[in-house]
Order: structure tokens, then C-alpha cells, then sequence
């Protein structure tokens, strides 16, 4: 069985819904994991904001505006007055519910299970139009099956036990229609697996089943050797390895959620990114397996806060690496990148929550220097192995830009170079030209 998910832009219209419900209905058995309709997530955070701040008025305002919305698309997505009506009392259904949380207490929870309406509607709309299309389907609720732990982690073997329950309750069935993001806690309230969780979802769904493959469809084909918003002219790549893949979505990429390629490296099972636009195009495979050699890609992070910690006790103070380590863990803040030197510790952040408290903390021990507005340079590839010089080609394209900090060596993958975000766009322009453009030198 494959999976094969499907963002919010893949299904962000009626004509797209469409597209997907075309190429979805083979014979070929499948689990699809669906996003929300792109926009919805945003507009229902604004809908819960309304609702914390108490703006009764507004949200009602507010809501029905997208209730608008989601008529117009029932209105164009089928063709059946049949069909419209299970439409309109859908849409109807899930707003009304909306509207019964503008009352005067609004919590977490509530946000969860507002956030949860996106990808509740963008199913069962899928679910509507292939069976107006005559297209046999399941949809299999994702609350039914797809749970965390108290440690916000996938509980594997629930996850796995009662999505296989699910499944077998439907003999011969080949389509099945799923959440993706959504999921209950360990208390059994609805929560989800944050922003971008659907390709986790994909992902933990395809490790749970065994799937063949796990497909994850955007509006892009794949990994390109460059951030194709800021430099003209990238490549797409045919193949990455699962760590290769893992260290792009961590520092930047935009087509992969950092998280969702775990879980299929573990059951070893292939990750392939495609194209909704161009469903042909073989877009990126990503496998255990390691091919070609030298640098393959370069990405870029934003957001990055630097710090560093100055101590003339350094040098002989035993455990202080220790418990500068653990202030950060304290704070539940991971960090990216760290340099030492015999009087001074460098590092980077990009949860910047708890960053007063951190600096507190860190000042008992030292001298503390904070920069913001920083960026991490990922570059990819076989950066030790069998390639040389690989780094010295990576420093030699920013020969004239300025770095803070350097990170090599920790990984087989990547060099990470930091520099202020000021300077990314020249920075990756730059690796573009030396790297993957020897000619233009």
C-alpha cells in the first residue's frame, strides 16, 4: 500500500481538489493524507485570536466570511444539486459548531479543536467528490486512530494497532481518505502534531502500515540544489539520502517538515516528493541509500539568535559545558549550533520564548552577548567521505561575506555557516554561482 499526501495548496481550490481526485483514482491501494484548504489554519488562528481577546462582534464577522468562502467552492466543486446539498450541510454543520465556541471563556483545548475544522472539512469534501465521480472511498477519521503521548511524541503502537483496526473494518477497499495534522493527546482530547505536521502524519502512517512508498505532494518537484524564491536557475535533485533530506528540512527547506523524515528512515521505507502541477515529473527520491558525491544542496534558516557566554573560569571550570547544556533543557529550547574556545561558548537558538529567563540564567556563569537576526547557511552533501575539500569550496564562496560562526564535522552532511540575515541573499546567490556554476567564475 502507498501513502501519498497532499498539502493545502495541492487541494486549495475546487479545480485542484479535482486534479488530486484524479490522481488518486487508480487501482493502485492507498492511504491519501490531506491537509487543510490553504488559508484555513490561518484564518481559524485569527478566528481563535478573536475569540481569546473576547471580540465576540468580529469573530462573527469573521467567520462567516470564510463560511462564504467554503459555499463558493461547495457551489464550483460539485456539479449535482445531491451533492451540493451535502455540501452546504457540511460546510453548515462544522460553522455552526464554530460559532458555538464565541462565548465569553475560549481555552487551549478549544483552539485545538478549532484548528482541527480545516482538515475535518478538506476530507470530507474529498471524500464528496469522488463518490459524486463514482469513485469508491473510505475515510478513515485520523482522531480514531492517531494519538501522542504525555510527551507530545506518536504513540507508535497505538498509532499502528488502531489504524490496521481501522483498515480491516473495509475488506477490498483500495482508497482510503485521511487527517493529516490532527490527532487526540494522551488524555484523549483532540491536539495535533503542529504547523506542517500532515507530512509527519504521512509518514508515521506509511511506518505504521509498512507502506511500498510514502509520496508527499506540493506545489514543487522536489529538492532543488537552492532556495528557488531568492536564486534564479536551481536544479531539482533526483536523489537524496535520508540524512541528506533530514538536514535540508531542519535548516530550511520548505518542501519537507524537519520531523516527517524519521519515522520512514527507521522502517527504512522510500520518501518521494512530487509535483501536483506536473504529476509526471519523477520529482525527489529519498532512500537510505547514499549516491553521487560533493555538495548537493544548499538551505538557509532564518530567525536564528546567537549567544555567547564569556568566562575567564572557563578553562578549568570541570562541567561547565554541563550546565550551560542543561539552563537550555531547563527552558525546553534546543540548540543548533555551538562553537568553544578556551575563555567563551557560542551557540544558536531559533525558539526565542524563554530567552530573557535563558540569559538570566547563563549570566551566573558569565559575560552574555546576544545578536539577533541571524541566519544559518546549510550546505549538503558528502562533506567528509570520499569528497575533498568540499568545505574549503563552501568558505571560498563567502570569501566576502562576513561569518560568525562555523559548524563542521558533527555530520557526514552539512557545513553550517552563520551570518546575518542581512547578507542571505547574496550568501546563497553566491554558493549557487561557485557551487553549482563553475562556469561563471
Amino acid at each position: 500500500m502507498r501513502v501519498m499526501k497532499f498539502g493545502g495548496t495541492s487541494v486549495g481550490n475546487p479545480r485542484r481538489i479535482g486534479e488530486v481526485g484524479r490522481l488518486i483514482s487508480d487501482s493502485t491501494p492507498k492511504i491519501v493524507v490531506l491537509s487543510a484548504m490553504s488559508g484555513t489554519t490561518n484564518d481559524l488562528v485569527k478566528y481563535a485570536e478573536y475569540l481569546y481577546t473576547k471580540n465576540q462582534d468580529q469573530a462573527k464577522i469573521f467567520l462567516e466570511s470564510i463560511r462564504a468562502k467554503y459555499d463558493q467552492v461547495v457551489e464550483e466543486l460539485f456539479t449535482t444539486e445531491e451533492y451540493k446539498s451535502k455540501g452546504k450541510h457540511l460546510i453548515d454543520t462544522h460553522f455552526d459548531n464554530l460559532d458555538e465556541f464565541n462565548q465569553d471563556i475560549f481555552t487551549q483545548y478549544e483552539e485545538k479543536t478549532v484548528l482541527a475544522k480545516g482538515e475535518l472539512i478538506s476530507t470530507a469534501l474529498m471524500v464528496y467528490h469522488l463518490q459524486e465521480k463514482g469513485i469508491g472511498c473510505v475515510l478513515l477519521p485520523a482522531l480514531n486512530f492517531m494519538r501522542i503521548d504525555k510527551d507530545q511524541e506518536p504513540d507508535k503502537f497505538y498509532i499502528s494497532e488502531n489504524l490496521k483496526r481501522e483498515i480491516s473494518q473495509y475488506p477490498g477497499t483500495k482508497l482510503f481518505i485521511t487527517q493529516g495534522f490532527i490527532c487526540r493527546n494522551a488524555f484523549g482530547e483532540i491536539d495535533n502534531l503542529k504547523r506542517g505536521g500532515s507530512d509527519y502524519t504521512a509518514s508515521i502512517i506509511g511506518a505504521a502500515i509498512g507502506a511500498e512508498e510514502i509520496q508527499i505532494w506540493t506545489d514543487i518537484d522536489g529538492f532543488h540544489n537552492n532556495d528557488p524564491r531568492y536564486v534564479k536557475g536551481t536544479s531539482r535533485i533526483d536523489h537524496l539520502s535520508f540524512n541528506e533530506a533530514a538536514e535540508l528540512a531542519y535548516f530550511g527547506a520548505k518542501i519537507l517538515h524537519p520531523t516527517s523524515v524519521q519515522p520512514a528512515q527507521e522502517k527504512n521505507i522510500p520518501v518521494r516528493l512530487k509535483n501536483t502541477m506536473e504529476p509526471d515529473s519523477p520529482g525527489t527520491l529519498i532512500t537510505g541509500e547514499t549516491t553521487g558525491s560533493g555538495i548537493k544542496a544548499v538551505a538557509a534558516k532564518d530567525g536564528i539568535v546567537a549567544i555567547r557566554i564569556k568566562s575567564d573560569r572557563m578553562l578549568l571550570a570541570f562541567g561547565f559545558l554541563r550546565k550551560v547544556f542543561e539552563i537550555f533543557e531547563s527552558h525546553r529550547t534546543s540548540i543548533d549550533m555551538i562553537a568553544t574556545s578556551e575563555v567563551s561558548v557560542s551557540m544558536t537558538i531559533d525558539q526565542t520564548d524563554h530567552l530573557a529567563d535563558i540569559i538570566s540564567d547563563l549570566e551566573n556563569y558569565g559575560t552574555v552577548e546576544v545578536v539577533h537576526d541571524q541566519t544559518i547557511i546549510c550546505v549538503v552533501g558528502d562533506m567528509i567521505g570520499e569528497s575533498k575539500g568540499m568545505a574549503v569550496q563552501a568558505l571560498e564562496a563567502l570569501r566576502n561575506i562576513p561569518i560568525r560562526m562555523i559548524s563542521y564535522g558533527s555530520s557526514n552532511n552539512n557545513i553550517s555557516l552563520l551570518i546575518k540575515s542581512s547578507d542571505k541573499i547574496e550568501a546563497l546567490n553566491s554558493l549557487s554561482n561557485y557551487l553549482f556554476k563553475p562556469d561563471e567564475n
